[in-house]
């Protein structure tokens, strides 16, 4: 009676590491293949690993990768508005969580995505005649060789398969992902990075990092962050498999470079985000200090603290308006507390679109570091002078 437990024959430990093992390869076709190669350009893959993710997102999931890359770049575009296909933040979080997949196959069906957002995806002979046209047989021939390898177990291995990608990708990253987590910057919608590292997700749970970041092939942006779909990127890029296109880019410090530049403003609009956070970073001594001596009302000195990291770096048009009030009665109650957020607020005028010129927006950073300098207040001296050596790397 050994057949019936299929071709394989493998103990109930063994069946789980399987479907571990095959879950994870649908994981890194997801977030390889249709998300950083074909929704964001961030790197090349060579045919054989890219015709490879193709078949096994054929089996494992049925989807299309025009219809996958096109709701991904929508999503991009509309951002948290009524627009976007998925956004627990215009739908709410039970929707999203639950219902990703669903809204997924109803996006599907708006052919206007995809005429707009499903450009230079594959429209090769297997995609029109098989991958697109017959996309349900692949998850049925996939159940076929579970039944094959495994026995009667094999049908909860491709069950298990088949509720893979719905729940962690449509639900838990388009879902958990703009709803709750940890945010390295304060961009302009709601995405958050949902833990330090992730293997069952392939490192799409640096949510926060990528939207930040979009074209980025590495999604890891602190030292403690993991991204174990960058690390398989790596692989294949050192045996030739594939060409890295785009990395988020770094901020350094160039001690040779004195004098403010163009290049010195083109670092600092790049960076913008890693600028807003490093600059609430670098005067957390200063507004904490400042923190101790007043007094909000409803507010703990440790919340005060951390809405004002938050304040910091933001851009003031991305404040809640029910937030605004509590702000300036803040700021009215400290001078250097109203200085060091209007020295950041005038940051944004380097980034925001503006009829300035690049020369013009030279001369206001110039300014700021000026006025920085003789602020008398120290960590924003520091800061401005770190901000003479900046260099992109």
């Amino acid at each position: 009676m050994e057949w019936l437990n299929g071709v394989l024959n493998l103990p109930w430990w063994g069946n789980i590491v399987a479907a571990l093992i095959l879950t994870h390869i649908t994981i890194a076709a997801v977030t390889i293949y249709l998300h950083r190669h074909q929704a964001h350009r961030a790197l090349d893959l060579h045919p054989l690993p890219s015709h490879f993710f193709r078949f096994w997102l054929w089996l494992t999931t049925g989807m299309v990768t025009k219809e996958w890359a096109a709701i991904h770049r929508k999503h991009h575009a509309r951002c948290e508005t009524l627009e976007d296909p998925h956004s627990p933040q215009v739908l709410g979080i039970r929707k999203v969580l639950w219902q990703g997949a669903e809204l997924y196959r109803s996006a599907c069906k708006d052919q206007s995505i995809m005429d707009k957002f499903g450009h230079g995806t594959p429209d090769d002979w297997l995609e029109r005649n098989i991958y697109s046209r017959h996309n349900a047989k692949g998850i049925v021939l996939m159940l076929i060789i579970d039944l094959i390898l495994f026995g009667p177990i094999g049908l909860t291995i491709w069950a298990v398969q088949m509720v893979w990608i719905p729940f962690w990708a449509a639900g838990v990253i388009n879902g958990l992902g703009h709803f709750w987590g940890y945010r390295n910057f304060e961009n302009e919608d709601a995405s958050t990075n949902l833990v330090p590292w992730g293997i069952l997700v392939g490192g799409e749970e640096l949510h926060n990092n990528h939207h930040t970041f979009g074209t980025s092939a590495k999604l890891s942006y602190k030292w403690y962050e993991f991204d174990i779909g960058w690390m398989y990127i790596r692989i294949l890029e050192i045996i030739g498999l594939a060409k890295v296109r785009r990395v988020a880019p770094r901020l350094a410090a160039d001690a040779s470079r004195q004098q403010l530049d163009l290049e010195h403003l083109q670092a600092i609009i790049s960076n913008r985000y890693a600028i807003a956070a490093r600059y609430a970073r670098e005067l957390k001594e200063v507004y904490r200090s400042e923190l101790d001596k007043v007094q909000l009302a409803n507010f703990a000195s440790n919340r005060l603290s951390y809405k004002m990291k938050i304040w910091l770096k933001q851009d003031a048009k991305d404040t809640p308006a029910t937030e605004r009030e509590q702000l300036a009665t803040l700021l009215e109650q400290s001078q250097v507390l109203a200085t060091i957020y209007r020295m950041r607020q005038e940051l944004t005028r380097l980034w925001e679109r503006s009829s300035l010129s690049r020369e013009q927006l030279l001369r206001e950073l110039q300014d700021w570091c000026n006025r920085a300098e003789t602020s008398g207040i120290a960590a924003l001296q520091r800061f401005s002078q770190s901000l003479r050596h900046t260099a992109i790397v």
